[in-house]
């Protein structure tokens, strides 16, 4: 019993000496880069994440960043990228404690990193104890993550403020939930800066070449003004970066003399960040109509599912397309006053092709297809099919 007891007691002390190490030489990777911003919300974080790196580079600075979403990717200071290792392909808060000691041998300026953490206890801990933010990024306060957050909006914008910088900054574009917010910084000694997305013009929008938000451009042009970069190097800079693979876009395919438009939504991934995207097409006259709907429906996401065919509607719809299963758990949730169609291709393996060539029957001439609600599953084989369709055009 005393030679299990001495093993034990030596197994402990070897773990705890080596976490103190871990523990020192992490916070000396922190402490080596002086401007750390960690972006957190309920969306936008990755593009915002890529934008303000884009700003900082613009005004000269190196910067190293890494974003979580769609797709996790280390992004070096010349802007080039690597995906983000995992284990199992789990994601885990832990792996920010590699990516601070990699970016640290870059010497940069500043660390642009997106948070991980969803649980309230873990905001905290991503923050007080793996990056200690001194500009924090709040992008918005969503529906989602209710679960872990909520139950309700005020709960969630609570949850996320526990990864604000104790005596540091925050910058928001979050404005229905600010009182909160206000209240959390306040606690935290954390001065909050409000990024006013009027104040970003439309022809300082005009300059990138993919789909974003003034939400997000008065965001990153805030965070790069504190670390002194003016709106025009920050621009520019933001111009130049790369965006995010799960970018919105708009791909045009050609079946004989039938023309669809792909307009895939699938990262908005909540009504309110779907509707915006979509009334943002509009403003830009990106699609016309006929508009179709396709919503790809998860049996892990039922209420995710009945959100989006609630908002059919205000996607002016003509025809409702669901793919994945439960299919009723969407097309339950569609309004009986709908004057529109619905066409039910669910099935959780049903064929992507099969799936393309019914909504192009429906098709007369051209239309635009809009795709909501959760990518994986069906949705995301659906785009790859689509993806070597137009290829081998």
């Amino acid at each position: 019993m005393l030679y299990l007891y001495a093993i034990f007691t030596t197994c402990g002390a070897a773990l705890l000496a080596a976490g103190i190490v871990q523990k020192r030489r992490h916070d000396k990777h922190l402490d080596s880069i002086a401007a750390r911003i960690m972006v957190n919300g309920i969306r936008g974080k990755s593009s915002i994440t890529r934008l303000c790196a884009g700003a900082l580079r613009g005004g000269g600075l190196r910067v190293v960043a890494k974003t979580t979403g769609s797709a996790a990717r280390f992004i070096w200071p010349d802007a080039t990228e690597n995906p983000v290792y995992r284990k199992f392909d789990i994601a885990n808060v832990e792996e920010q404690i590699a990516i601070v000691a990699q970016a640290a041998t870059e010497r940069p300026d500043a660390l642009v990193i997106e948070c991980m953490a969803v649980q309230p206890a873990l905001q905290e801990v991503n923050q007080a104890q793996l990056i200690r933010s001194t500009i924090g990024v709040l992008s918005n306060v969503r529906e989602d993550h209710l679960t872990e957050m909520g139950p309700t909006l005020e709960d969630v914008a609570r949850s996320l403020c526990r990864g604000l910088p104790h005596g540091g900054i925050c910058v928001t574009a979050e404005s229905e939930y600010m009182w909160v917010l206000q209240e959390e910084a306040a606690r935290r000694r954390c001065r909050l800066i409000y990024a006013d997305a009027e104040s970003v013009s439309e022809d300082e929008m005009a300059g990138f070449e993919f789909f974003t938000f003034k939400e997000n451009v008065a965001i990153a042009i805030a965070v790069a003004g504190r670390l002194g970069v003016s709106r025009r190097d920050a621009l520019r800079g933001m111009y130049e970066a790369p965006p995010d693979p799960g970018v919105l876009t708009v791909q045009t395919l050609r079946v004989g003399s039938k023309t669809l438009r792909l307009v895939n939504i699938f990262a908005a991934n909540d009504p309110d960040s779907t509707i915006m995207n979509f009334e943002r097409l509009l403003e830009t006259n990106t699609i016309s109509a006929p508009v179709f709907t396709l919503i790809n429906c998860r049996p892990d996401r039922i209420d995710r599912n009945a959100q989006m065919g609630a908002i059919v509607p205000r996607l002016l719809t003509a025809k409702l397309f669901v793919i994945g299963h439960p299919s009723r758990s969407a097309l339950g949730a569609v309004p009986g006053d709908w004057g529109g169609q619905a066409i039910d291709l669910g099935g959780d393996r049903r064929d992507p092709d099969a799936i393309f060539r019914a909504i192009v029957e429906h098709v007369d001439e051209q239309a635009t297809l809009v795709a909501i609600g959760n990518i994986h599953g069906q949705g995301e084989r659906l785009l790859k099919y689509l993806e070597e369709h137009d290829r081998l055009r």
